[in-house]
């Protein structure tokens, strides 16, 4: 059985047009949501006692040089 592909009307084909542009709004929206979220964590996290000390001692060992580990 072989299908034939026909090309959509005008209509349908504006109309498919209005949904996919729908489509990107809804993915630049979420993106942007992302962003925010994504934003907060990270400041949320510089704030982090615990993240502040592992950060302190990450540059105090980079100073000293003993960043290098042996495998």
């Amino acid at each position: 059985m072989k299908i034939e592909k026909t090309i959509p009307d005008a209509q349908t084909r504006a109309k498919n047009v209005e949904r996919w542009k729908e489509v990107c709004l809804m993915f630049d929206r979420l993106n942007a949501m992302l962003d925010e979220a994504s934003a907060i964590l990270e400041a949320e996290q510089k704030n982090n006692p615990y993240y502040q000390y592992r950060q302190r001692n990450k540059q105090e060992k980079s100073f000293l040089g003993e960043d290098q580990q042996t495998r």
